[in-house]
């Protein structure tokens, strides 16, 4: 039976998650900052957030808030929603091809799923392109 080298496998393992690391921070300063954004279809409520749903901005005009609390509430938790499931699919597509074989179950296991190409992110700064 062969020896098993600790030491050597530590520092080979190591070596794969620093070069794995430094691919994934030029993916990241190549795509920009990951997030997701929705808008209602009269642009009256906005949402940016973070990848797993941390609201980053929320943006209401007057119009909105003449719809009352509960009516705006509502809509930032339904564009949040969407929002988030953008971000995931934007964090999916930057890291799948930096992790490789295997990445795509491993990240959609942590929630970062590929939207349909249906979803229309096509007008939302910052979506689709992949």
């Amino acid at each position: 039976m062969a020896e098993f080298d600790v030491e050597r496998e530590i520092a080979r393992v190591s070596e794969r998650v620093e070069r794995t690391a430094e691919r994934a921070e030029r993916q990241f300063a190549r795509v920009g900052r990951v997030t997701g954004r929705a808008e209602s279809a009269d642009g009256a409520v906005g949402v940016e957030v973070h990848p797993g749903g941390l609201l980053a901005e929320v943006r209401l005009t007057s119009t909105a808030l003449r719809s009352g609390s509960d009516a705006v509430a509502r809509q930032i938790m339904e564009l949040a929603e969407k929002a988030t499931r953008r971000a995931g699919d934007r964090m999916f597509h930057t890291l799948a091809p930096v992790l490789g074989p295997g990445s795509e179950r491993r990240l959609r296991e942590l929630g970062y799923e590929p939207l349909p190409e249906d979803d229309d992110v096509s007008g939302i700064p910052g979506f689709g392109e992949r």
